[in-house]
């Protein structure tokens, strides 16, 4: 009898029959595991962090404002958390109607100064009907109104009568922009008084070629700079805190909801818009609710589409900023 041989000898015993196959899957398991780690890796390395949920409210009013081709100025900041979305919040651009936000804040300066009180009257005459928006216009020469019922008027109703009448009591447009000077909102203009710039654009080819050629501004001002005048406003420190309540409260008036509140519930929306539709839509306010203070200064130009459309779509950026802020701690 020959020597006996043990299967293990040639690689026949159960221990490396049976286990070299397990192993051998293990370790292509182990390679795939790898290769998968790595592939996700790379892709979250191309995508990026992780947006921050600010940054995911930034993104969907980036892709609402996309969708209306038109130029885009936008800031909002929440009061209580410091946060903040600026897009091309530093870009000058018309105001149109918003302009008369610094001119009511110019209004209550003189106020408190003692050159005229809110009580004193004017008597509407026919050589101050200015065309546009507005009620005085309808009424009769010789309708009396106090100067609270001006600023109230030129706010709620953007009345251009009454807008040129406190022109004439501040001391006109220049006088404006030194408080805006003085505020340090350098790039906030008031450019000229509903007259004049009324006749400027009954002497253009046209309405549109007006616009295009940028020569006749009502107002200019930046998205940054509006709003960090109704910041003041809501902090109390714009005139003073009586003056500052009072045109929040004037402002809580307003009338044309057809923006920033179309779409918000739970908030109140103090705020002024700005017209030269369908060229321009602006609108600049606060979001106010229980322990929540947020500005939302929107400006809108170089629109030649839809006016729903347009609005339809600063009330969307409304709207998901008052539902980003309403479930925030």
């Amino acid at each position: 009898m020959g020597t006996a041989v043990s299967p293990d000898a040639w690689g026949w015993g159960p221990t490396r029959v049976g286990n070299a196959p397990h192993e051998t899957v293990r370790n292509a398991v182990i390679r795939v595991g790898v290769v998968a780690t790595l592939l996700v890796a790379a892709v979250h390395a191309q995508r990026g962090p992780a947006q921050t949920p600010l940054q995911r409210l930034q993104a969907s009013i980036e892709r609402t404002t996309r969708s209306v081709n038109a130029t885009w100025g936008i800031w909002i900041k929440s009061l209580e958390t410091g946060e903040e979305i600026a897009i091309d919040a530093d870009r000058q651009m018309e105001t149109m109607s918003t302009i008369k936000i610094p001119l009511m804040v110019e209004a209550f300066e003189q106020i408190k100064a003692g050159t005229f009180k809110l009580t004193d009257r004017y008597t509407y005459a026919q050589a101050d009907m200015r065309g546009g928006t507005g009620v005085i216009r309808s009424l009769d020469p010789g309708a009396v109104l106090t100067v609270k019922d001006l600023i109230t008027l030129m706010i709620i109703v953007s009345d251009n009568t009454a807008t040129d009448v406190l022109y004439r009591m501040v001391g006109g447009p220049d006088v404006v922009n030194k408080r805006m000077d003085a505020l340090g909102l350098k790039n906030t203009r008031a450019a000229t008084t509903a007259a004049d710039w009324f006749k400027a654009l009954a002497a253009g080819p046209s309405t549109e070629q007006f616009y295009r050629e940028g020569k006749h501004p009502f107002g200019l001002s930046t998205p940054r700079e509006m709003g960090a005048l109704l910041e003041k406003m809501e902090r109390g420190t714009l005139v003073d805190k009586p003056s500052s309540d009072l045109m929040l409260q004037i402002m809580r008036g307003q009338l044309y909801r057809t923006r920033i509140p179309r779409y918000v519930t739970g908030y109140r929306i103090p705020h002024k818009t700005g017209d030269f539709l369908p060229y321009v839509g602006d609108d600049v306010g606060m979001l106010e609710a229980q322990g929540k203070t947020i500005v939302v200064s929107i400006f809108t130009g170089n629109h030649f589409g839809s006016n729903d459309a347009l609005e339809n779509a600063i009330g969307l950026v409304a709207k998901e900023t008052a539902d980003y802020f309403a479930y925030r701690p």
